[in-house]
């Protein structure tokens, strides 16, 4: 199956922030790839919940023990046109994307050198070929694969229950998480942005290294005018995560989007000393 069309929603956003328009203009190039993107034959991976769920009581991603057939040609188009934006934007990593392209055109390296390993994106021999940040690393395996893995992980979505998976990294491909929703009923769900997958996770937590001193937990608040959005930050890892409360902003987009469209709260957390992993392009071209 295709990625869902983000079109609408991200044209939305971009109502609301007009402001960004010009700024935010290369994601919504790579929403457009997206939802054109269809697969050369099927992807999806035909686990049944017995399968799933063993895994995760492990605590093992299913791509970790599963990982999908992506051909290199199957995500090309979609990895150039996103190594075209980091070009376009960051000082100095030509000669990096241009030793990608060609170790990827010899086969050297192939989509499987971008998904996740436990502690990273992205296969450390790919950035040891090519001398790429970790950080362009990471926005080129969101960029180019996210259409693929979610085909290949959307039947498994409904046999996760709220109780099968207790940690921080996505359970369906093993990502550390780009976004935070508070759910009507309180709770608190973690994205994605790799896969498309959503798990819930502990509020009084954190999702990158696991403390729960409250001490450690700190919410930064943007402007008043952005009611329900807040930036956590973790004292104990220095790294931080957006978070929309929908209960107080009913009417937001996916998280993706949502994500994508609010480079402003990152300045903020940035400003206060945090990081994040799969860092926005805006603080690519910034230098990290």
């Amino acid at each position: 199956m295709p990625s869902p069309d983000l079109r609408e929603e991200w044209a939305d956003l971009l109502s609301r922030r007009p402001e960004f328009r010009a700024t935010l203009a290369p994601y919504g190039e790579i929403l457009e790839r997206w939802a054109r993107w269809e697969p050369a034959r099927p992807l999806a991976l035909a686990w049944g919940a017995a399968e799933c769920r063993e895994r995760w009581a492990r605590g093992v991603p299913l791509v970790a023990e599963a990982p999908p057939a992506i051909r290199a040609a199957d995500v090309e188009d979609l990895l150039g046109a996103a190594m075209d934006h980091l070009a376009a934007l960051t000082d100095g990593i030509l000669p990096g994307l241009e030793r990608l392209g060609e170790a990827w055109d010899r086969g050297r390296l192939g989509p499987a050198a971008l998904l996740p390993a436990p502690g990273r994106i992205g296969s450390a021999d790919l950035q040891a070929a090519t001398g790429l940040s970790t950080d362009a690393v990471e926005f080129l395996a969101c960029a180019s694969l996210r259409p693929a893995l979610e085909a290949y992980l959307t039947p498994c979505r409904a046999h996760l229950d709220a109780f099968a998976w207790p940690l921080g990294v996505c359970p369906f491909c093993g990502a550390p998480p780009g976004f935070s929703d508070v759910l009507e009923d309180g709770r608190r769900r973690l994205a994605c942005h790799l896969c498309g997958g959503g798990w819930l996770f502990s509020r009084t937590r954190c999702p990158f290294c696991g403390t729960e001193r409250t001490e450690d937990l700190v919410r930064l608040e943007p402007e008043a005018r952005d009611q329900g959005y807040l930036v956590i930050g973790c004292g104990a890892c220095r790294t931080y995560l957006k978070e929309l409360d929908r209960r107080v902003r009913w009417n937001g987009q996916s998280a993706l989007v949502e994500d994508w469209g609010s480079p402003h709260f990152d300045v903020v957390a940035r400003r206060a000393g945090y990081r994040r992993p799969l860092p926005l392009l805006t603080q690519l071209a910034a230098g990290g």
